[in-house]
């Protein structure tokens, strides 16, 4: 089975100046887990997903530093901890999205996006094709083809 297959046609998205409080109420209408962010011209420039919205709640772990003489040696985590407040003040989704995104094309194989999504730990996932979005695959859907694997045989019930 391929992406096509299972992949969501009417992609819900936004642009890069709306607001934070806008993607909340469309996350909630939609019942969407994720919403590509798309540039004035059509191109893809990134994504708000639910994880996103909910870093920005979570507490930041600070950055740890080695204090030598008059300086401070910072000990990883620094990169991380800007991004996250970077995402604590963000008031657009610009400031919110992943970028780059990762995407995949519509005839990648459903196991191999399955084991992408595990991997790389990302949901959901945009579909393009020739440079255009045209899907988008979440967890959902891949619990949909799931189902119809798992559920029992008519003919042995």
């Amino acid at each position: 089975m391929k992406v096509q297959d299972i992949m969501s046609r009417d992609v819900k998205t936004v642009s890069p100046d709306t607001p934070v409080q806008e993607i909340i109420r469309m996350f909630r209408d939609y019942a969407v887990s994720g919403l590509p962010v798309v540039d004035e011209d059509g191109k893809l420039v990134g994504i708000v997903t639910e994880m996103d919205l909910i870093r920005r709640h979570a507490r930041p772990h600070a950055p740890i530093y080695f204090p030598i003489l008059d300086a401070r040696i910072p000990l990883g985590r620094e990169s991380e901890y800007r991004e996250t407040i970077r995402r604590i003040l963000a008031t657009t989704a610009r400031e919110l999205m992943t970028s780059p995104v990762q995407t995949v094309l519509p005839n990648m194989d459903v196991i191999d996006l399955a084991t992408l999504m595990v991997e790389r730990g990302i949901n959901p996932v945009p579909v393009v094709e020739n440079g255009q979005l045209i899907g988008i695959v979440s967890r959902t859907d891949l619990l949909r083809v799931i189902e119809e694997f798992e559920a029992p045989d008519e003919e042995t019930v």
